[in-house]
């Protein structure tokens, strides 16, 4: 998910399309979350690894 962020941030800076900027910033701070999530030891979607 952070990388498919990095990778839409990175098209959307490249075309100047706004909402691949927007949609790339909302997924990687989900990404991170979930990441985040994972390392405390809280279950991710039922999994208690996120990866």
């Amino acid at each position: 998910m952070i990388v498919l962020g990095v990778i839409l941030l990175i098209i959307g800076l490249i075309t100047g399309l706004n909402i691949l900027w927007t949609i790339g910033i909302v997924l990687v701070v989900i990404g991170i979350v979930l990441w985040v999530l994972g390392l405390m030891g809280h279950a991710v979607g039922g999994r208690n690894h996120y990866w």
